[in-house]
């Protein structure tokens, strides 16, 4: 349990160091709003035109009788426009950070750099376009990953109850654990961690995880919320992978530093009182 509030304490401190530097969360709005227009226009590209995609798909329905030709491409419309939307659920982070992978490593590189006691961060020694390569290829497995979840879970979800109730809580949880190795691969592939270790490295914290994945994989469901939580996320994100990796931090210097002089005024005035004592 204590690992699970420190996710979310790491989802927290993300947020709050985006506030303290304003410039590092307008520049990281900028790919969540760019990727927003993008899905915004292609799911109204789908919702006025996905009816002529259908009868165009469907020519074996061209002589069926009313209302039965209505009913079944309308009933395929509405499908095709709900996968569109869960498509886009599932993609707006991976391309989110494909987009804006220059400031999301600027920015991420700038909160190592706050935390780090020397004041360097890890560089990658990989060209951009490798780096984009590199972030495209691992975000196509993660999302081949999620769709065969998202496949196991809609079949269980048809259990009665337990399809109810039990299987939505899974699928939270599983959207936050993919999520959050999307956020930290930002900083852990910077520091050439492939994706099989990045893997490895979330499931021996996995309450670490959720705790930061799952809160924000709700609020992720409402995509206006997604862009103003994304630079924050990505920041809180690089704050957890600093603590999979153990990585020493510089405010846990200074808190040493805080408590070593208290403790050093502790016994000054503990020897003062021996010596007036002994007076």
């Amino acid at each position: 349990m204590r690992d699970l509030g420190a996710g979310f304490g790491y989802l927290l401190q993300g947020q709050r160091w985006v506030g303290r530097h304003g410039r590092q969360f307008g520049l990281g709005l900028l790919p969540g709003l760019i990727t927003l227009v993008l899905y915004t226009g292609a799911l109204v590209a789908l919702a006025l035109w996905g009816q002529d995609a259908v009868a165009w798909a469907t020519p074996f329905a061209d002589d069926w009788s009313s209302p039965w030709q209505g009913l079944f491409r309308g009933l395929l419309t509405v499908v095709l426009f709900a996968l569109g939307l869960l498509l886009a659920v599932l993609t707006f982070t991976a391309v989110t950070l494909l987009v804006g992978q220059p400031f999301y490593e600027n920015l991420s590189e700038k909160v190592d750099e706050d935390l780090s006691p020397d004041g360097t961060a890890p560089r990658s020694e990989l060209p951009l376009w490798r780096e984009i390569w590199v972030s495209a290829r691992d975000s196509l497995r993660i999302l081949v990953r999620a769709v065969l979840w998202g496949v196991l879970l809609f079949a269980l979800g048809l259990l009665p109850f337990v399809g109810q109730s039990v299987v939505p809580v899974i699928g939270f949880f599983v959207t936050g654990f993919f999520l959050t190795e999307e956020l930290t691969a930002v900083a852990l592939q910077r520091r050439g961690v492939d994706l099989r270790a990045r893997l490895t490295l979330l499931r021996s914290r996995k309450t670490l995880v959720w705790g930061f994945g799952t809160p924000l994989g709700l609020a992720f469901l409402v995509p206006f919320v997604a862009v103003f939580l994304m630079p924050g996320a990505v920041a809180g994100a690089t704050l957890l992978a600093r603590d999979l990796l153990g990585e020493e931090s510089a405010g846990e210097d200074r808190a040493g530093d805080l408590a070593g002089e208290e403790s050093a005024d502790a016994d000054s005035s503990d020897s003062a009182g021996g010596a007036r004592a002994n007076r």
